[in-house]
């Protein structure tokens, strides 16, 4: 994201609270198998300020979410596989990192409507309702790349009334409860995230297309007519959380309760690749190369994605700390960027870490909230900087080296891109920076997930 748009953005979020009608509802809001291929938004070829102040914007928006997970934890499909008609082992889809529209999470294009027409969406693993951005854009639409979605121009849009089922599940996908229109009865949702972004307008139904030959005709997400946040310059949402209205729940009846993704990496690297996948079925799991983790079920937070972290090694010693110190909810997450993990676990990898590469490289002021900073290039300090290896329960790990490690905040200014938690923060999260180039499933049916190495080919 630009630093015009976050300054413009902020602008816009000091304006005082507004009250707005959609079709005779008073709304106050107050400011303040399918194989999808997955891309990364910045630039490779952005300056050094501008990706510094990039990353700034990135980073405030990472804490925020991750602070909302935290306050999460710490209160209190219909679609059926019709008979006669073979379910397809698997969906594909490109995915692609966002930084180039201005988000540090990534982007995977479907069809909507009928013609169908395409948009740009941000996959969120952490989500559990799926939106994006439509005409007439009644109070407000952020910049997207794609023409913003117009109901009128789809032949099989329809709105879902208030007495839908769907409209009663919106309090648990959303956790906001749903209004009614006073006018034509039409659902109207509200979706609200840690970083302050919303979006506000009408559950809808349509067509979704995401693949030339795969179509789901009664895709349930809505038609957003309000879209506020930090979102970058795409249309709007997938969430694939375990949750009845995600994506994910509504395919799950053709293609198998699972999927799959590998995210390729934001910024060059040995061997890197640029365009990753989101694969949806079961077929998505054939690889005899994963380790697979139980995931876990948190009553608090049901819909999102748990596993057990044991232990981390630097160079293949673990650190030396009480195995009661990872003993908090950890949550894997596509949305979120940068790992956090809890203040004794951060500290003694961060004193593990600098006690090696400060032999060779001077230590530099922290930026952000990434505060392990060394004077070098990410490319010189990758060859030094050891395996940091994140080990699950069953055996499963991410065996971390420079690319997924390492960030070059500010030219010749490289930082370990993982964070610890504040004091108070009871959950540890393992973030898309450190996920980059491993093939990531998620067996929701038999409720374990896997890492294969290898790269997203």
């Amino acid at each position: 994201m630009s630093l015009f748009w976050f300054l413009l953005f902020s602008a816009l979020l000091a304006i005082a609270s507004s009250l707005v009608e959609i079709e005779g509802i008073l709304l106050t809001h107050k400011h303040g198998g399918v194989h999808l291929k997955l891309y990364h938004i910045t630039s490779v070829k952005s300056s050094a300020k501008s990706k510094s102040f990039l990353f700034s914007d990135m980073l405030a928006k990472d804490q925020e979410r991750v602070m909302y997970l935290h306050s999460r934890l710490s209160t209190n499909s219909d679609s059926k596989n019709k008979v006669g008609v073979p379910k397809p082992k698997l969906v594909n889809m490109p995915l692609k990192s966002g930084l180039s529209i201005g988000s540090g999470n990534y982007v995977t294009k479907i069809g909507l409507g009928s013609p169908t027409k395409y948009y740009s969406m941000l996959v969120d693993t952490g989500s559990s309702f799926s939106w994006l951005q439509c005409q007439p854009c009644t109070i407000y639409c952020h910049a997207q790349d794609d023409p913003i979605f117009n109901p009128s121009s789809s032949n099989t849009y329809k709105t879902l009334p208030c007495s839908s089922p769907q409209c009663s599940s919106l309090k648990s996908s959303t956790l906001n409860e749903p209004s009614c229109s006073k006018v034509s009865n039409a659902c109207v949702y509200k979706a609200s995230y840690g970083d302050s972004s919303l979006s506000l307008g009408y559950l809808s139904q349509d067509v979704l297309t995401v693949t030339p030959t795969e179509r789901l005709p009664n895709f349930v997400y809505g038609c957003g007519q309000d879209n506020q946040g930090l979102f970058g310059r795409s249309s709007g949402i997938i969430g694939m959380a375990n949750d009845k209205l995600s994506m994910l729940a509504q395919l799950s009846g053709r293609y198998g309760n699972a999927f799959s993704y590998c995210l390729p990496t934001s910024f060059s690297a040995p061997n890197s690749t640029k365009e990753g996948f989101l694969s949806i079925g079961t077929s998505s799991l054939t690889p005899s190369s994963y380790k697979f983790t139980p995931l876990l079920k948190n009553p608090k937070v049901p819909s999102l994605y748990f596993i057990d972290l044991n232990t981390i090694t630097v160079g293949g010693k673990p650190l030396a700390i009480a195995a009661s110190s990872y003993k908090v909810p950890t949550i894997i997450d596509s949305g979120t960027v940068i790992t956090r993990l809890p203040t004794p676990v951060y500290t003694a990898l961060k004193n593990a870490l600098v006690a090696i590469l400060s032999k060779k490289y001077k230590p530099a002021p922290g930026i952000s909230l990434l505060d392990t900073c060394f004077t070098g290039s990410v490319k010189e300090i990758s060859q030094a900087v050891p395996v940091i290896a994140l080990i699950f329960g069953g055996g499963a790990e991410l065996p971390l080296t420079g690319h997924n490690t390492l960030l070059e905040l500010e030219k010749g200014v490289t930082c370990l891109a993982i964070a610890g938690n504040s004091e108070t923060s009871s959950i540890a999260i393992i973030g898309n920076y450190q996920q980059q180039t491993f093939k990531v499933t998620y067996d929701v049916a038999n409720s374990k997930l896997g890492f294969a190495p290898g790269g997203c080919q």
